[in-house]
């Protein structure tokens, strides 16, 4: 497999390279007020931006905030159409080279990976730590408490400066970070990246210095596999030291338990039991209360989608009822 490096700056803020990014950007966005004014003087704008960026004068500017419930209340910070172009040509630049750098069970904002890749790791660990469901097998299961809202910039910046040289473009990164003043704003493309960078450091923690074979992590949730509870109760604490010496971060007080998977495990949407898994009571109702509101065919065909992955037959079965009870009246 060829090694990815970072392009050369130049190239990463051509005017080609930001009409590129653009095109990406505007994807599902066409319609929105601020992406068509941008666009309506789109050479410009963009010929202004690489000016900018090349000649060292680019600051990022503020960020609009809402709130919305997915599936609890968040906090979204969305910035300007020029800084979201810029987002996308550092996330272009910068993903295949550090995703080439992460190791194979991170889930979470990478491509070919995903909540389903993880789900399917999920069972197949399952199934062969406890040799085919013929032994117990405990799962630590650990949450970290508003990963992104506690994203220590300074870490950050370090950990981006091992692997970025060009000093122009550390800059621009690094303006990115301090446009926000504590954490990482979830309205940010770059954010998925950065917390993956951040995280990567966990990852290859628990790989490699204290050696669980067994670990999926997806964003802040993470699980560990193990036929001995003991062995999962000495690598906790450890854990948690790692996460507030080098990372700055707690563990969520409430969502961190150790569990057999016979009595079923809480992770990603799902319960899972040895042979089967069932959708968490918590997403059900959350999946009723959306089709309830808007039971449009993209949601249902979504949901639909969903539920092939578990043992919901009867679900599926009633959200169809449901559909054809619709066409009727």
């Amino acid at each position: 497999m060829n090694q990815k490096i970072i392009p050369p700056f130049e190239e990463i803020f051509s005017f080609e390279n930001l009409f590129k990014s653009f095109k990406e950007f505007e994807k599902g966005k066409k319609n929105k007020p601020d992406v068509a004014e941008f666009k309506s003087r789109l050479v410009e704008n963009l010929l202004s931006l690489s000016s900018d960026i090349l000649s060292g004068n680019y600051r990022h500017g503020g960020y609009f905030h809402f709130k919305i419930n997915d599936p609890k209340p968040r906090d979204i910070h969305k910035a300007s159409v020029r800084d979201r172009v810029v987002h996308h040509a550092i996330y272009a630049a910068l993903y295949p080279y550090f995703d080439q750098k992460f190791i194979f069970d991170s889930y979470s904002c990478r491509l070919g990976k995903g909540t389903h890749k993880a789900i399917y790791r999920f069972e197949e660990f399952g199934k062969k730590e406890s040799q085919n469901y013929s032994k117990t097998v405990w799962i630590l299961k650990c949450d970290i408490r508003k990963c992104f809202a506690s994203v220590s910039h300074d870490i950050l910046k370090k950990f981006l400066a091992d692997n970025i040289k060009d000093e122009r473009l550390f800059r621009v990164v690094g303006n990115i970070i301090n446009s926000f003043s504590q954490g990482l704003p979830l309205g940010n493309l770059t954010s998925q990246l950065f917390i993956n960078i951040y995280l990567n450091e966990l990852d290859l923690f628990v790989k490699h210095r204290i050696k669980a074979g067994k670990y999926i992590r997806y964003a802040d949730d993470f699980v560990i596999f193990s036929r001995d509870k003991n062995e999962l109760e000495s690598l906790l604490p450890k854990i948690e030291n790692f996460l507030k010496t080098k990372l700055d971060f707690d563990m969520h007080p409430d969502k961190v338990f150790i569990k057999t998977l016979f009595s079923g495990v809480d992770f990603l949407g799902w319960v899972h039991f040895p042979r089967h898994r069932v959708l968490r009571t918590k997403t059900k109702k959350r999946m009723w209360r959306n089709l309830s509101s808007n039971p449009s065919k993209p949601v249902v065909f979504s949901y639909l989608g969903l539920l092939k992955h578990g043992n919901a037959y009867k679900l599926r079965e009633k959200i169809e009822n449901m559909i054809e009870l619709q066409h009727e009246y």
